[in-house]
Order: structure tokens, then C-alpha cells, then sequence
């Protein structure tokens, strides 16, 4: 259940703006991974938030607008395919996170992470597990990342629809196996995420 005391205990004592970080777009097999920080409004509430994952698209686009008019303040990044495929995904997942903090408009002095790492930030932060379903913060973080890669998709389905990503999100589905098997990677594929494919070679 969401509620902000994680918040509340931060800003008791003495930090005035704590922001929520989250990501998405760590699993698939193409596009870049991205991050989102949220500064909100302590006690806010707006109807519907919750982790992104168990929300409608509709829903999630509804709040992605209501969290930036309402938000203190908020940020969204990204990191690139060359990155994730140069530092590996979960380097390259904290560098979207640090670039999403670094561009709020509103300074935080702290942060909650979700998930289990929280480490290299320039300022305090803490991991929280399952935080998209504890933090109002993090679950506005959460909306804001997966509706800006959602959208994404729909852009680099433009740019290579014979992948079919706006349907599968670049997910390693059956159909997006067989595209690749059929087509080979474009250069939006993350060389690290379709090793499968020189095996296949190997055969």
C-alpha cells in the first residue's frame, strides 16, 4: 500500500527534497533503458498512482500527465544502447538514474531507489525493495519511465517495424525471435541481450 511515510520520515529529519527513482526497460532485448526522478508534494494524493507495472497503458498515460502537473518536480533519462552494450545493463540502468536526478529542476538531497542497489549517487540515497508499491514518489517515477519508453517503442517500431516493437516492447517474445532470426539485428539491439543469435549461427 502506498503511502508516504518513507517521506515523511526523510523530511523529519532535515531533508526538504526527496525524490523517488525508478526505471524501465531493463529486460528487453532493444532500446535504450530509461530512468525517471519525482519530487512530490507530501501527502499528495492522485487517484489511480500506483506501481506502473499493474496499470493499464490508459491509466499510466492519465497519471504520466496528472504527476507532471502536480509534481514539485520531476526528470526523465535515459541511457543508450552503445552504453548498456559498453558498461552492461545494470551500470548503464544506475547512469539513467543519475542523469534523471541530476536534471530535476527542484535540487533533491535524497533519494529512494527502487529496487536493492543504491550506490554511486551524488547525494544520500537508499534502496528500497518493492518500492513501487510503498513510495508515492517511486510509483510517479515509475509511471514517468514506462510511459517515456513505451513511447519510445512506438518510435523505433517506426524506424524498424519489421520487429514489431510498439506491440512487445522489444520483450524477447516469440514474434520479436523469429524477426531477428529472420531479419538480424538493427543497430537499436543491445549486442549483449541477443548472444542467442551467434549461437544459433553455430548450429
Amino acid at each position: 500500500m502506498l503511502d508516504y511515510r518513507l517521506e515523511k520520515e526523510l523530511t523529519a529529519e532535515g531533508f526538504a527534497a526527496v525524490c523517488g527513482v525508478d526505471e524501465a526497460g531493463r529486460g528487453p532485448l532493444c532500446g535504450p533503458v530509461f530512468a525517471a526522478a519525482c519530487i512530490l508534494p507530501i501527502g499528495l494524493e492522485l487517484e489511480g498512482l500506483n506501481d506502473s507495472k499493474k496499470l493499464t497503458p490508459k491509466k499510466r498515460d492519465k497519471l504520466f500527465d496528472l504527476i507532471r502537473e502536480h509534481a514539485i518536480a520531476y526528470s526523465i533519462a535515459s541511457a543508450s544502447v552503445e552504453e548498456i552494450d559498453e558498461m552492461n545493463i545494470l551500470e548503464a540502468d544506475l547512469l539513467a538514474m543519475r542523469r534523471a536526478i541530476d536534471r530535476l529542476q527542484i535540487k533533491a538531497d535524497y533519494a529512494l531507489i527502487d529496487g536493492n542497489i543504491a550506490r554511486d549517487f551524488p547525494l544520500p540515497a537508499k534502496a528500497v525493495i518493492g518500492g513501487d508499491a510503498i513510495s508515492p514518489s517511486i510509483a510517479a517515477a515509475s509511471i514517468l519511465a514506462k510511459v517515456a519508453r513505451d513511447r519510445d517503442c512506438i518510435e523505433l517500431d517506426r524506424r524498424y517495424p519489421q520487429y514489431g516493437i510498439a506491440k512487445h516492447k522489444g520483450y524477447g517474445t516469440k514474434q520479436h525471435m523469429e524477426a531477428l532470426r529472420t531479419y538480424g539485428p538493427s543497430p537499436i539491439h543491445r549486442k549483449q541481450f541477443i548472444r542467442f543469435l551467434n549461437k544459433d549461427e553455430d548450429r
